[in-house]
């Protein structure tokens, strides 16, 4: 068994500064723990194509699209919000990310049993309908999810959040749409500072409080989402891949290790083998410790494979 590795140098070009945290680098880290872990020989490396604007407007109002086009700098940066730059390459970027998305779940629903990662950046899962948020433009997974849905009619698609911010973006385009089951878990009183657990039958966000250890996180993953995600008998799995819960990373106050990620992979993808044929797209989201990011990617991607970490 293999996985889909979806990325393209693209992803790179988006650059706001040296002191920001959402930085190519991130990239470059990730590829170089996968090289070092001897994994590549169990990735097909694909090159993503930019998305189209038939893709984007999926889930972005034809009004956000047009500021976006509008606000696109000629050179230095422009600031969507107080968190997230606009260079002259951002746009080609986010296209790109989006794209890979979309690359991933036609070829998953194309193969069986296959799975996918996107290796992508800007991330995408504090982006709203009508809003860039949180170092996020377009929004990857919930483009991905309604694509699925739109271009092979399937009726139940899941996607699962387990970035230490909460999913805002993901949330506020799924909500109208009941087919989507959305499963998230995230660190109380952290950015976008929303906190409340939203359980409405195709929502299920769960905060957790700073400090959150490997075993109250997992027993919240294992009671809560595992029986939810189970009974929605989902026909595709996507996931957002945030990894900035991590104990070495500074973005959270979370305590997770790369054994935590490996541990929800596995489960996600027994979930996947039992009602999809192993289906999962994965996309990344956070993660801004360059090391615990690359070595908690090479857990995801091992949890994927069902092998042993």
């Amino acid at each position: 068994m293999s996985i889909y590795l979806y990325s393209h140098p693209h992803c790179l070009l988006h650059n706001p500064d040296k002191e920001h945290p959402e930085c190519p680098d991130r990239i470059d880290a990730v590829n170089d723990q996968i090289i070092r872990s001897g994994l590549d020989f169990v990735l097909t490396r694909e090159q993503a194509c930019p998305a189209t604007l038939e893709h984007i407007k999926l889930a972005h109002s034809d009004q956000y699209i047009s500021e976006l086009y509008r606000k696109q700098p000629h050179e230095g940066h422009v600031w969507l919000d107080p968190d997230t730059p606009m260079t002259p390459d951002t746009l080609d970027s986010a296209l790109h990310a989006v794209g890979a998305n979309v690359a991933a779940v036609d070829k998953v629903l194309a193969d069986q049993n296959k799975q996918a990662f996107c290796l992508v950046r800007p991330p995408g899962h504090h982006a709203t309908k009508d809003q860039a948020m949180g170092f996020c433009v377009f929004n990857n997974i919930a483009i991905a999810a309604l694509y699925a849905q739109q271009a092979y009619g399937l009726s139940r698609v899941a996607i699962v959040d387990f970035d230490v911010h909460h999913g805002n973006g993901t949330e506020d385009i799924v909500q109208a749409h009941p087919n989507i089951l959305f499963c998230s878990t995230f660190q109380s009183q952290l950015y976008p500072y929303v906190d409340e657990n939203n359980n409405d039958d195709h929502i299920l966000s769960i905060a957790l409080p700073p400090g959150c250890k490997s075993l109250d996180w997992r027993e919240a993953v294992y009671y809560q989402i595992l029986p939810k995600l189970d009974a929605f008998k989902p026909q595709l799995i996507l996931i957002s891949a945030g990894f900035d819960g991590h104990i070495e990373d500074e973005m959270s106050q979370f305590l997770l290790k790369e054994d935590d990620y490996f541990w929800i992979t596995q489960k996600l993808k027994l979930i996947a083998d039992k009602h999809c044929s192993g289906r999962i797209v994965s996309s990344l989201e956070g993660g801004y410790d360059h090391s615990a990011l690359g070595r908690s990617v090479v857990a995801h991607l091992k949890g994927m494979l069902g092998s042993e970490y």
